[in-house]
């Protein structure tokens, strides 16, 4: 099907009334111009990224420019290629001109320069998404499309003027495009909601950067939907965020949330966005425990604690406090306590400790070299120190190379060192903290192997710059060889001038491209990012927040979360809990409405919550289902999902409990996921069934994890006891 020559309108037989052609004549005509605009910046789209990949490949910052480009140009042929004419959302309509502003994922500009789409992210579009009856924001109608396959399947029109119905009656119905998408069926990935965002969700995707915005909102009110599109938005709004001052992470709370949401953001017109959990940060994080002892937990979740990294990497950074003889084959030359502590003192600050060590080899070899009165050519005196095995030895034990996971191993095996270096822990404290398999990592250990990290860098970052710094020296001494070979081949008559030419710094430094050496490939989420999304951020503990920050020099952040869903209790106010940790710009943004969950469920769950967490921000329902919540036995779980299967072409039904739930009784599918209580947060299925709530738990933690599985359900919820 051709856009050029069908219709982009596909309307079903009950909204006949709506294919007027007075409604959407209009509409046929601007979609005519998008779809011949796309195929136009299709092709030479496609001929601009051939011709960036045939261009020569360059070096330094030649090749670096040539990549950005073959990406950036990449990223919009995708896009355009993916959805055609649903780029484009919907149009609205001014009070002061009559003329229809159609808005899309991306701008896009005809060839006359006329603007069909103007990008929904820019300040043009605001009105789209921001206009209520309340605050029309100028506007005198907007209309929202909905697509199915490439083709408007509905379409709604909304009008802000008492006298302005005329023309609309037919696709007139205030809300319905936001009402009638809540009773969709879900899928595996979270659907496109960009084109019913709602006015409050939109006001918080367009806040300021700066300092640290609080997202608080309870179930399904829209948070996570908040979330990625403030991502997609900052990027493209605020240039101190561009991916070359850092860009944005997206942190969220496990894989499976990840997965559901990964083709939102693309589907918003941004795929520069770094996403993933805070496992996914440190290299151990995939195979992590959880940590079996509640007190072990509590002590590691300590901000304190977390510092007491930089004693331990303090412990290895002591100059040598007696001085030695450094003998040559020319002279011995004393080197003193003081020109130790010289030395140490030139590491640069920020420098990690690993790295930090080549500056120090470098003072000093000047100190000695300064101190060596002899004529020797200076790179002879500095071979014969870089080889003398009592000075690398001496260097060695007062600054030797260290590994993050040995240094936090000692933490949590050494007594003595862990009490030198958080010396306000009790001695009970610190026996509690040592373990027989130092190395055995928990889910709490990944903040302070990701701080040592952090403060220690590579220790093969040396090994390497100097294998680096080998095959450059090698290769200028091939190209020396090809250039002799050039000028003793050259003509007399043009001799002087190659010499000349082929002899010149700026010539063999272009011939010697030290970039294209092998180099290891850089850690993508090590930071610093600009900004930091963070989603289900009630349940960060305090270290867990250092991970965050050490990569957000900036301060910059988004915070998305709700109290009352948080595992082990959240009595605190945000600004407390975001003060302790480091912060001091914070902004609060509350969503009060429950978009997702209808009323029946959220009778039923509120309580659950109110009981641990009295002051818990429970949204307002704005929907029913019509479906009760249906209480039965377990026993009954195989026949309750083969009939909703029977019953239901679509949609996804979700069975969470503990342990192995109803083994026996149902296979998991694509449509018939089974989770566990923690592992459903941030997700949403029609159906959700629970299998034995009270056995999730006592306490806030098992309060919480029944309230999160209860208010999963978008359209109807099952409880099912084993007795």
């Amino acid at each position: 099907m051709s856009p050029l020559t069908t219709s982009a309108f596909d309307l079903p037989g009950h909204l006949t009334p709506k294919a007027d052609p007075t409604l959407i004549a209009g509409d046929e005509q601007h979609f005519a111009a998008i779809a011949e605009s796309l195929e136009q910046s299709i092709a030479a789209l496609s001929d601009r990224l051939d011709a960036a990949r045939q261009a020569p490949g360059g070096i330094g910052q030649e090749a670096m420019d040539r990549d950005m480009e073959i990406h950036r140009l990449t990223a919009r042929l995708r896009t355009l290629r993916r959805f055609g004419l649903d780029l484009c959302l919907g149009h609205m309509v001014s009070n002061a001109d009559p003329e229809p502003v159609y808005v899309g994922r991306l701008g896009l500009t005809d060839n006359a320069g006329r603007r069909l789409l103007v990008d929904w992210r820019s300040p043009a579009a605001e009105p789209f998404f921001g206009a209520t009856h309340a605050n029309p924001m100028g506007l005198a109608s907007r209309r929202r499309y909905r697509w199915k396959r490439g083709r408007i399947s509905d379409y709604w029109d909304e009008v802000f003027a008492v006298d302005g119905l005329e023309g609309h009656h037919a696709a007139l119905d205030d809300q319905s495009a936001f009402i009638a998408s809540l009773g969709t069926s879900r899928s595996p990935r979270m659907r496109d909601v960009l084109s019913t965002i709602q006015a409050d969700q939109d006001a918080i995707i367009r806040a300021g950067s700066r300092g640290a915005l609080v997202v608080d909102g309870g179930p399904g009110t829209g948070k996570t939907v908040v979330a990625l599109h403030r991502a997609a938005y900052l990027l493209y709004s605020d240039p101190r965020l561009g991916h070359r001052r850092g860009g944005v992470l997206f942190v969220g709370p496990h894989q499976p949330y990840l997965a559901y949401v990964a083709d939102v953001l693309p589907s918003l017109g941004e795929e520069g966005v770094q996403t993933c959990t805070l496992r996914d940060l440190v290299a151990e994080g995939a195979a992590a425990a959880i940590e079996a002892e509640p007190n072990v937990s509590r002590l590691k979740s300590s901000a304190d604690l977390v510092q007491a990294v930089e004693a331990a990497v303090k412990f290895y950074e002591q100059p040598p406090a007696t001085g030695m003889t450094v003998s040559t084959h020319w002279a011995e030359v004393w080197l003193s306590a003081g020109d130790w502590a010289e030395a140490f003192e030139a590491a640069e600050p920020g420098t990690p400790h690993n790295e930090a060590r080549d500056q120090i080899w470098e003072e000093l070899l000047a100190i000695l070299a300064d101190k060596h009165h002899d004529d020797v050519p200076d790179d002879l005196l500095r071979r014969a120190l870089l080889q003398n095995q009592d000075l690398v030895t001496s260097l060695n034990r007062a600054w030797p190379l260290l590994e993050a996971a040995d240094l936090v191993g000692d933490l949590w095996s050494v007594p003595a060192y862990l009490r030198k270096c958080a010396p306000w822990l009790s001695p009970e404290d610190v026996q509690a903290l040592q373990r027989e398999d130092a190395q055995a990592w928990t889910a709490s250990d990944l903040p302070f192997l990701d701080a040592a990290r952090q403060r220690l860098g590579d220790p093969e970052v040396s090994r390497r710059k100097r294998r680096q710094e080998a095959a450059v020296a090698a290769e200028r001494e091939q190209m020396a060889r090809v250039v002799d070979n050039l000028i003793e081949a050259a003509d007399d008559e043009y001799g002087v001038g190659l010499v000349t030419m082929l002899r010149g710094e700026d010539f063999e430094d272009a011939l010697v491209d030290g970039t294209a050496l092998p180099t290891t490939d850089p850690d993508v989420l090590a930071g610093p990012f600009a900004h930091i999304v963070v989603d289900e951020a009630q349940e960060l503990t305090d270290a867990e927040w250092q991970m965050l920050l050490l990569r957000c020099p900036s301060r910059s952040l988004t915070v998305v979360g709700d109290r009352a869903q948080a595992r082990h209790g959240f009595t605190e106010s945000w600004h407390e809990r975001l003060e302790r940790i480091g912060l001091d710009r914070i902004t609060l943004a509350t969503l009060s409405i429950n978009y997702r969950t209808p009323e029946e469920v959220m009778a039923q769950a509120e309580p659950v919550i109110r009981a641990v967490l009295p002051d818990a921000n429970v949204p307002t329902s704005i929907r029913g289902s019509g479906l009760p919540v249906v209480h039965g036995s377990a026993s009954d779980l195989g026949s309750i999902l083969d009939t909703w299967l029977a019953t239901h072409a679509d949609g996804i039904a979700c069975v969470i409990g503990t342990g192995d739930i109803g083994a026996g009784t149902f296979a998991a599918t694509s449509r018939v996921r089974s989770l566990a209580p923690e592992l459903s947060k941030g997700l949403e299925f029609d159906l959700v069934v629970l299998v034995d709530p009270e056995a999730f738990g006592t306490g806030i933690e098992g309060a919480v994890d029944r309230y999160v599985a209860m208010t999963r359900a978008t359209q109807q919820l099952v409880i099912l006891t084993s007795s």
